[in-house]
């Protein structure tokens, strides 16, 4: 399994409208959606065509079992606990004017428990959501799937400010560190209320705590800081990635289409020839020209290790794509 993700899953109701009219009625656009931290990072996951689970507790009714259909139909395995009690979470999105402001239900996401967790989460990477660890009722039960986990990546994201604000900093750092987590991500208003920073100083400050430290900045861009080497990225440089959909694999599988996996493959002669060639890439070349010579060291002897050499020294570097030809 390359993913496990821990914590909401929810149905997520969103309007959009230019604006909205206190005690009145407005045109817009109302969509229902599958939601929730885990089941967003699964999805993602699966379209990127890893192995991916959620685990998480939904209602024992209507949208509990459309979420179950719904991450299965995306490839996701759900390992859900139905909850005869507490109804399915959901989530109210309202974007107005280019402002998001969201109402939060989280129903069966409150009561999940440790009972609800396997023994152990073993995967390449796995996700716990934040939003369990900021809510009192499950908040040791978060720290507990942490404790839990059995991968190189075991990461948590931050959530929400306000949440991060009322829960104490000191208290969610130090709770997710001592259960064992190595990565955290945030925005950047989520990391600028953890350390007091802004932008790449606050991912820095983070990466100090965490093996790899990841913050989204809007139109900014990111920053991801790995072992102590930070990379930004400007916001122009970030392509935007259409969300994926169940419509477009159903395509692939009935005959609306042809699909086909491509798979390249180029073996350099050693790890120096491959260096040399990455340094000529327009893209590459780029980033490692603003990085300083200790990061670019640091860099360097990470991705040897990475791409390891056969017998003859030479290195072997692969890549796949999934191709997709539409048919009328």
């Amino acid at each position: 399994m390359d993913l496990i993700a821990v914590g909401d899953v929810m149905i997520d109701v969103r309007t959009d409208a230019p604006s909205l009219s206190r005690g009145g009625d407005v045109h817009g656009r109302v969509l229902l959606a599958p939601g929730g931290t885990s089941a967003n990072a699964t999805v993602w996951a699966a379209w990127a065509g890893a192995s991916a689970r959620v685990v998480a507790r939904v209602g024992d009714d209507l949208p509990g079992r459309l979420l179950e259909v719904s991450l299965a139909e995306r490839r996701v395995e759900p390992a859900l606990r139905f909850d005869p009690e507490a109804p399915t979470g959901t989530m109210l999105v309202v974007v107005e004017a280019g402002e998001r402001s969201m109402v939060s239900d989280r129903g069966a996401n409150a009561r999940l428990a440790s009972d609800d967790l396997p023994p152990t989460l073993g995967a390449g990477a796995v996700l716990v959501s934040g939003y369990l660890v900021l809510h009192p009722a499950t908040s040791e039960v978060a720290l507990e799937a942490v404790r839990r986990a059995r991968a190189p990546f075991v990461a948590v994201d931050a959530a929400s400010w306000p949440l991060l604000e009322g829960f104490g900093v000191d208290r969610f750092l130090d709770g997710v560190g001592a259960a064992g987590a190595t990565a955290l991500m945030a925005n950047e208003r989520e990391a600028e209320v953890l350390t007091g920073l802004e932008g790449a100083d606050a991912a820095r400050a983070l990466g100090a705590r965490f093996s790899l430290a990841a913050v989204k900045r809007g139109p900014a861009g990111a920053v991801l800081v790995v072992d102590g080497v930070c990379v930004e990225w400007p916001g122009e440089a970030i392509r935007r990635v259409l969300p994926p959909t169940v419509e477009i694999t159903i395509q692939a599988e009935d005959g609306a289409g042809d699909t086909r996996q491509i798979r390249v493959q180029r073996t350099f002669a050693s790890f120096d020839d491959y260096w040399s060639t990455i340094l000529g890439g327009p893209s590459v070349g780029g980033r490692l020209a603003a990085m300083g010579a200790g990061e670019i060291a640091e860099l360097k002897t990470r991705m040897r290790g990475h791409l390891p050499a056969d017998a003859a020294g030479r290195v072997t570097y692969g890549a796949w794509a999934n191709a997709v030809k539409g048919l009328k």
